[in-house]
């Protein structure tokens, strides 16, 4: 009562909601007695008044007097509720200013080092034929519990489709499911072919083959093997087409290797050495082997989960231009992130989901963040 961190007690951790988990956190720091707070990345899990809440305590507690020492990527958040704002860069400080004597454009420039391109600019889209349509999708885990609800919607050419919502809501298995990683019942067109979702055919190789590229969440332990260079990893999952291939029997290192120098250049990938390790590449231009191994396919349908997942802000930039290029040569985009804002600059619909069921659909032009954060909360 006393930090508006209201719990009920007798709860099972398990069965509260990820945003409460977090009050408990702070509260167990409290009643220690903590003097310093280090939040790392708070808002990641909530949902837009959760995160609005929980900067309401924060401002409580350090009219307490208490320190409050807040890692975050998100410049809105450190605009709106810090004092003093210290900028990291390749391991240093780069610059400590107090909040009020600096901006979001400045920010980013100390974290990159240029002139960073804040909000995405992109025509309005050119909208043609279905390319997806998915009807009373579900989805039961090993558990028994049910991850996808009937979901059920549309995908047209030249358009990008964002999902939002908080995560742990079905995302994932959404995109697992139209990757061919999971098994799923209900009905899954592609270009008005039917795709038999329980059949032995149904894999992440015969989506490949049927025009459908995916960049997976987690790029470590989907996208990318880490002992392996990145040239071969540039070839992961298309090592068996004709480009790859000598007579259908041995590997052709020599043209994956070209492809590979191609897409580095490309996709501006650093180091430009496509002989070391995923490993040896930051977060960031791992990203970028594995959009470059995607969208160089030309697929007709582009799935993509978090793309911009513990990415800086310049390679921010770019990814996100490369989703643009893509929707405007009239390919079809399908974006999860739980990034509001990122689901917002970059989609021309969005879906919401909440519990493994769509609560709404949207316009972005035509919405805000306080809306679709209720429909992310479950209000209708």
């Amino acid at each position: 009562e006393d930090y508006e961190l209201n719990v009920d007690p007798d709860s099972l951790i398990e069965g509260i909601s990820v945003g409460m988990q977090q009050r408990v956190e702070i509260l167990k720091a409290l009643y220690r007695k903590a003097e310093i707070l280090i939040l790392d990345e708070p808002t990641g899990v909530l949902t837009p008044a959760e995160a609005e809440h929980l900067f309401r305590i924060l401002r409580n507690l350090k009219a307490e007097g208490k320190t409050i020492v807040l890692i975050t990527h998100k410049l809105k958040e450190i605009m709106n509720v810090t004092d003093t704002v210290s900028v990291m860069r390749q391991g240093e400080m780069t610059s400590t200013i107090a909040t009020n004597d600096t901006s979001p454009e400045k920010l980013a420039e100390l974290m990159v080092g240029r002139k960073v391109l804040l909000r995405v600019q992109k025509k309005p889209p050119k909208v043609g034929r279905t390319v997806l349509a998915c009807e009373k999708l579900s989805y039961v885990d090993k558990k028994g519990i049910y991850r996808l609800k009937d979901i059920s919607f549309e995908i047209k050419a030249g358009e990008i489709l964002g999902i939002a919502g908080v995560a742990g809501n079905g995302q994932s298995e959404l995109l697992e499911v139209l990757a061919g990683i999971k098994h799923a019942d209900g009905k899954l067109t592609l270009n008005s072919a039917e795709i038999d979702l329980h059949s032995t055919q149904s894999t992440p190789l015969t989506r490949r083959h049927l025009g459908i590229s995916h960049v997976p969440e987690d790029r470590q332990r989907l996208g990318l093997i880490m002992e392996f260079y990145a040239w071969e990893n540039i070839a992961l999952g298309y090592h068996d087409s004709d480009t790859y291939n000598i007579n259908g029997i041995f590997m052709n290192n020599r043209a994956i290797k070209s492809q590979a120098e191609h897409k580095i250049n490309n996709f501006d990938i650093r180091p430009r050495n496509p002989n070391l390790m995923a490993k040896s590449f930051s977060g960031g231009n791992q990203q970028k082997i594995v959009l470059a191994r995607e969208i160089e396919q030309n697929p007709d349908l582009l799935i993509v989960g978090q793309p911009t997942r513990g990415v800086d802000i310049g390679a921010i930039e770019f990814i996100h231009s490369r989703l643009i290029n893509m929707r405007d040569s009239g390919k079809a985009v399908l974006l999860i992130s739980v990034e509001l804002d990122e689901i917002l600059s970059l989609s021309d619909r969005i879906l919401v989901m909440f519990d493994g069921k769509i609560m709404g659909e949207k316009e972005a032009s035509k919405t805000n963040e306080k809306e679709l954060g209720l429909l992310m909360a479950g209000v209708n």
